[in-house]
């Protein structure tokens, strides 16, 4: 038996992944579709955290809690992308913002520790 292909190796693992759990409406989900669907709310979702901090102070802001939705909702379709579909468009589309947001976390971390210590 050959080598396993990376973009399989998890799913070779967890062959329950890509079993049917529910049709409906014509959807046919599964596992690997819960996560993509599950990291697509994260990361539609950071919008709704920006505009109610962005409401609540008045002006716009981007909260860190954005960045933490944007970085797991990334990750979570990068895992989807990669192991359940294999779609190097979906990969390619999510690396750049899962990169953005860490960033982000890394400066707004960065930036927190500074003013902590001024006191």
């Amino acid at each position: 038996m050959g080598k396993v292909p990376p973009h399989r190796w998890l799913s070779e693992r967890l062959p329950a992944m890509r079993d049917v759990l529910f049709v409906m409406f014509g959807v046919t989900v599964t596992p690997w579709k819960l996560v993509g669907y599950t990291g697509v709310f994260l990361f539609a979702g950071r919008w709704f955290v920006q505009l109610a901090a962005s409401k609540a102070s008045g002006k716009p802001v981007m909260p860190t809690l954005f960045w933490y939705m944007s970085a797991l909702g990334s990750i979570l379709l990068l895992a989807y992308f990669i192991f359940g579909k294999n779609d190097s468009v979906g990969v390619m589309s999510n690396l750049f913002p899962l990169f953005v947001a860490l960033y982000n976390l890394y400066l707004d971390g960065k930036n927190k520790k500074g003013a902590a210590a001024l006191g």
